[in-house]
C-alpha cells in the first residue's frame, strides 16, 4: 500500500502556492481541524451549479467542470448531507474510500 499525505502537510503546500485561494484554504482548514458546523450549503452549491448549468446550456456552452461538480454536489446531497457546507463534499469521499473523516470537534447536531 502507498503511503498517505499527511492532509496538513499538502495543506501547507497548497496554500504556499501561488494559486492558492480562499476558496481552498478556508473550507479546508476548517475540514482539517475537525469542524462540521456548517458554513454554507450543499443544497445551495446545488442550487447555484444548477443555475450556471442551466445559462450555459440555453448559450450551448459547455461546461464540463461544472457539470462535473454539479454531480459531486448532488451525491452528497442524495447520501443525506444536503445541509453539510464543503465538508459534506470531504465526507462523502470518505464514504466512499471506506475511511473515517478527520475528528469532530463541532457539537453534534
Amino acid at each position: 500500500m502507498p503511503a498517505v499525505t499527511d492532509p496538513r502537510q499538502l495543506y501547507q503546500v497548497i496554500t504556499l502556492a501561488a494559486d492558492n485561494s480562499w476558496m481552498f484554504e478556508s473550507p479546508v482548514a476548517h475540514i482539517l481541524d475537525g469542524g462540521y458546523t456548517p458554513l454554507s450549503s450543499v443544497s445551495i452549491f446545488l442550487k447555484d451549479l444548477g443555475i450556471v448549468r442551466d445559462a450555459a446550456r440555453a448559450r450551448k456552452f459547455p461546461l464540463p467542470l461544472a457539470a462535473a461538480a454539479h454531480q459531486l454536489y448532488l451525491y452528497t446531497a442524495a447520501t443525506g448531507l444536503p445541509a453539510e457546507d464543503d465538508s459534506g463534499v470531504v465526507k462523502y469521499y470518505f464514504t466512499l474510500a471506506g475511511l473515517e473523516p478527520p475528528g469532530r470537534k463541532d457539537p453534534a447536531p
